[in-house]
């Protein structure tokens, strides 16, 4: 069973910094991109940011880049978000996403979801 644990959320100041983790299981986790995604109430999910398996190379959306690093780590089937200078913006629910090749098709595979609250 493929499973995505997200940790890491809470409540912290404008200007803050947050770690968020995403242990994975179940799958080849080395084989995948995997990455984050966030979404605000009444609004649609965005990702905003990925890393791939196979030369490391990650991807950050506009509004989160300079700010937001992606890391993994292959050996701990894990992967991490630290964000830095934080913004009131940025407060969402954050999910780990990956997208597996399974019998011929792709499925994506969602964590349960982190919340982060950014306020003074």
């Amino acid at each position: 069973e493929v499973q995505l644990q997200a940790s890491g959320g809470g409540l912290v100041q404008p200007g803050g910094s947050l770690r968020l983790s995403c242990a994975a299981s179940g799958f080849t986790f080395d084989d995948y991109t995997i990455g984050w995604f966030r979404q605000a109430p009444g609004k649609e999910r965005e990702g905003i940011s990925c890393i791939s398996s196979s030369d490391g190379s990650r991807y950050y959306e506009g509004s989160v880049k300079g700010r937001f690093t992606i890391s993994r780590d292959d050996a701990k089937n894990t992967i991490w978000l630290q964000m830095d200078r934080l913004k009131i913006e940025d407060t969402n629910i954050y999910y780990c996403n990956t997208d597996l090749y399974e019998h011929g098709s792709w499925n994506a595979y969602w964590g349960q979801g982190t919340l982060v609250t950014v306020s003074s």
